[in-house]
């Protein structure tokens, strides 16, 4: 079987097969947020017992330090597999996350647990984005957007699921448990892409200077400043999720779980609507979304106080930060020409820029002693500058149709006069 002629059932086998790697890839990046303060007690002892914002805020950089992995390994090694066959790759890559995962929760100190979170980072975005295009060709022509979505259905999923139950088997059991968990995962969709993933060609003869060829057009500087700045308005709260919950809400540890399920709820919903919305319009949906995201921003900002209040807004937050994710990967797919394999995963690279740029604002401010709810109010700031610079390079790419549009009508007015 090609990649080019499959069986409904065996396509549906594929896409689930890489929809539990990224539901493990959900799992992994996303339980450390619900897990910070177990983690900066157990490695961080000595800062913990000084002062739990400090410790805390450090063992933030286990998720900078992730984001900033997915930020190298994605451009690097899309661009440097693009020729290999992609079912190949991607086994590749769920072994490797499989390995990283396993030495996240063997590793005895923050420092060796800090390598290990960059090191798993690395293969996230090649695995999403060569992933993405193996979706996009199994459900065929005109529905790339919803192929996107497909594959990072089992992302949003994790957080419905995966984060919300590894958080609490790391409050009960150990914050590694949950690490152990995520290596299972791993190692399970490495097994089913094995077996179900058909085969599929990659691009012979490409190579990584080719792809690097996707930095000289100016439209996806642009798309990957949106999701760089943009998206890390949600990163900014979402990384502090149950310092906010615990402690400005003043909520017991078992309610970080139920916002977590509520928040990967509304991710799960905004991901099938945004892909959806993005097949209909991409630059409409990014600019309504980055909107939105602002406003919902605010709204954690000002409910964080309220347990119930928090929990609808923080669901919220999840819905409309979805939309944006598989419309900039669109967005990027459209203007990247013939460089599809890097293009499909630098939308990681910039979510990813995103992350570690929220957790670190995000960290600043509350070490600073402004608060744990601070970070909501970076997120506005955030979100309004993705905005700003979606609607500037939307205006600078109707400048030459304007332009073209204008020299047709007055040809077409010379044409008459002759």
């Amino acid at each position: 079987m090609t990649s080019s002629t499959p069986t409904r059932g065996a396509a549906n086998r594929a896409l689930l097969s890489l929809a539990i790697g990224s539901f493990g890839i959900g799992m992994t990046e996303f339980v450390v947020m619900g897990l910070l303060p177990n983690i900066a007690s157990d490695l961080l002892p000595g800062q913990w017992a000084s002062g739990q914002e400090d410790a805390i805020a450090q063992a933030g950089w286990l998720i900078s330090l992730y984001a900033l992995g997915v930020v190298v390994g994605a451009p690097t090694i899309a661009g440097s597999v693009a020729k290999y066959p992609r079912h190949r790759v991607m086994l590749g890559l769920a072994l490797a996350l499989t390995v990283f995962n396993a030495l996240t929760f063997l590793a005895p100190n923050f420092e060796l647990v800090a390598a290990s979170r960059f090191l798993a980072g690395l293969p996230h975005g090649a695995y999403f984005g060569i992933g993405a295009l193996v979706a996009a060709d199994a459900l065929g022509p005109g529905k790339r957007a919803k192929g996107v979505a497909f594959v990072l259905t089992g992302l949003t999923v994790a957080n419905v699921v995966g984060v919300p139950l590894g958080t609490f088997l790391g409050q009960q059991a150990g914050w590694r448990a949950a690490f152990m968990v995520v290596a299972g995962i791993f190692a399970v969709a490495t097994i089913c892409i094995g077996f179900f993933v058909p085969a599929h060609p990659g691009q012979p003869g490409r190579t990584l200077r080719a792809e690097l060829g996707v930095f000289r057009i100016g439209q996806v500087w642009v798309t990957l400043g949106i999701g760089a700045i943009g998206f890390g308005g949600f990163f900014a709260v979402y990384s502090y999720v149950a310092p906010m919950v615990t402690e400005v809400s003043g909520a017991p540890a078992w309610a970080v779980p139920i916002v977590l399920v509520l928040m990967g709820v509304g991710m799960t919903v905004g991901n099938l609507v945004g892909g959806h919305l993005a097949d209909v319009d991409v630059k409409r949906t990014l600019l309504g979304g980055l909107a939105a995201l602002a406003v919902m921003l605010a709204v954690v900002g000002w409910s964080a106080q309220w347990i119930v209040a928090l929990a609808i807004a923080v669901f919220a937050v999840g819905l409309v930060s979805s939309v944006l994710s598989p419309t900039i990967q669109t967005r990027l797919m459209d203007v990247a020409g013939d460089n599809q394999s890097i293009a499909a995963a630098l939308n990681h690279s910039a979510l990813n820029i995103g992350n570690s740029l929220g957790a670190f604002l995000g960290g600043l401010v509350i070490a600073v002693g402004w608060g744990f709810v601070s970070p909501a109010w970076v997120g506005v700031v955030l979100a309004l500058a993705g905005l700003a610079i979606c609607a500037t390079g939307l205006a600078v790419e109707r400048r030459p149709d304007r332009a073209r549009r204008a020299d047709a009508a007055e040809e077409r007015r010379r044409s008459l006069n002759r």
